[in-house]
């Protein structure tokens, strides 16, 4: 068969769409439409042919199927045809022949299916942590608040790392522990340190794409810091909502969180760096948020308002300020005007941030505003860049993950970019 091209392959599933929805019109069911669509789009393999005939995205596709093996207490282990056979609800005597290998699965590139089928976070353990969030496991023993601390600080020290499969695997059995224990010992301290480990999980699991999960993390912080009463823990905790609310589109709702939270902690008077530190993030969370819905008047004066927060903690944390600028690239990227996030990072270099996580962002952050420009130059450097600091950061976040297999599909040849298909390879 002749080598088909892009646009051909473009014009094919578009064509494909069309016949889907008239014949879902025509109450015609998926064994009908798949019929139709393979008589008039003979080009297409099969298992695209089912797939289009259910009306799914690639993308869907993937969910649907790791759902199959959620709904049942199974890991779903790497994608191959026969569960892609279960998923579309077809026999395998229903594919047409030459079907039966593992790169057949779906259009004519190799590496841009490695990319959208490979589980970058290992499937099976994304699935035991909602498990282990849905029915928490039983600690072997009793921990203090010393010991509940060191699992906290293991933690965040993995998150700057970006060692982000190795913190998915230890995060269920911290929170476990950490709830566990406040509810034993049933002190300000240990509802607090429990509300900080639910803290870092949100973190981990938005940045790794696990968005509903990260959601019920955040709101079990919310509750567990109200039971410390301490205005920081319970200001992290409001961040980490707000960022899950915004996240999902719920502007509005990210913003009332937000501020409430920063009018309370203002209110305590910033006497002490941590609150002042937390203030300034809840700050830029706050112009974020604004920047999301639209609204650059506001974005931007909350983002001033952080920097000037943030240049009096200079003496006390000299990387709030760093902190602070990095929105500056991420607001005007959200706003629509990615070429003044470039113009802003001009000004800022990795070596402002101290930690691989931090490092890896600003290029991601570079990257990210860079591609919608069209310099796809710089997006390359960036993204190898972030790469060389914390290869999670390119290959586990779906967001940076997607530009990276983009420039894969589209620029195969351009200086780097052979270097970035082996970065967010399988393994």
């Amino acid at each position: 068969m002749a080598e088909i091209s892009r646009q051909q392959r473009t014009q094919m599933v578009r064509r494909a769409r069309q016949i889907y929805r008239a014949r879902k019109r025509a109450a015609d069911d998926t064994t009908q439409i798949a019929v139709a669509i393979a008589e008039q789009l003979p080009h297409l393999l099969p298992l695209e042919v089912w797939r289009l005939a259910h009306g799914w995205t690639r993308a869907e596709a993937i969910d649907r199927l790791a759902e199959l093996y959620t709904g049942r207490g199974l890991p779903a282990p790497p994608v191959n045809e026969q569960m892609l056979c279960r998923l579309y609800g077809v026999e395998r005597e229903q594919l047409r022949p030459g079907t039966d290998r593992p790169d057949d699965l779906e259009g004519d590139d190799p590496m841009r299916r490695r990319a959208l089928l490979a589980a970058t976070i290992p499937v099976g353990l994304v699935l035991a942590f909602d498990d282990a969030l849905d029915v928490p496991p039983e600690p072997e023993r009793p921990e203090d608040l010393a010991q509940i601390r060191r699992r906290l600080q293991t933690a965040r020290r993995q998150f700057d790392d970006s060692a982000l499969t190795t913190l998915m695997a230890t995060l269920p059995g911290t929170l476990a522990a950490a709830r566990e224990t406040a509810e034993r010992i049933n002190t300000p301290a240990a509802w607090a340190l429990a509300a900080a480990c639910h803290d870092v999980a949100t973190d981990t699991l938005n940045k790794v794409g696990r968005k509903s999960s990260a959601r019920l993390t955040a709101d079990r912080s919310m509750m567990l810091s109200a039971r410390s009463e301490d205005p920081v823990a319970m200001a992290a905790s409001a961040r980490a909502l707000g960022m899950m609310l915004r996240t999902t589109g719920r502007y509005e709702s990210a913003a009332k969180v937000v501020d409430g939270a920063a009018a309370r902690l203002e209110a305590t008077g910033l006497r002490v760096p941590g609150q002042a530190g937390m203030y300034v993030r809840l700050l830029c969370t706050s112009a974020y948020t604004s920047a999301g819905a639209g609204d650059r008047g506001r974005a931007l004066d909350r983002l001033r308002e952080a920097e000037r927060a943030a240049r009096r903690l200079a003496s006390h944390a000299p990387a709030a300020l760093p902190f602070v600028w990095l929105y500056r690239v991420n607001i005007h990227h959200a706003l629509g005007d990615s070429g003044a996030g470039l113009h802003a990072a001009q000004t800022l270099h990795e070596r402002m941030y101290p930690t691989p996580e931090r490092k890896a962002r600003f290029w991601t952050d570079v990257a990210r505003a860079a591609w919608p420009e069209g310099d796809t130059g710089q997006t390359v450097h960036a993204l190898l860049c972030a790469h060389a600091h914390a290869p999670a950061e390119v290959r586990d976040r779906p967001g940076i993950r997607s530009i990276a297999a983009d420039l894969v599909e589209r620029h195969p040849r351009m200086a780097g970019v052979r270097e970035l298909a082996v970065a967010i390879g399988p393994g």
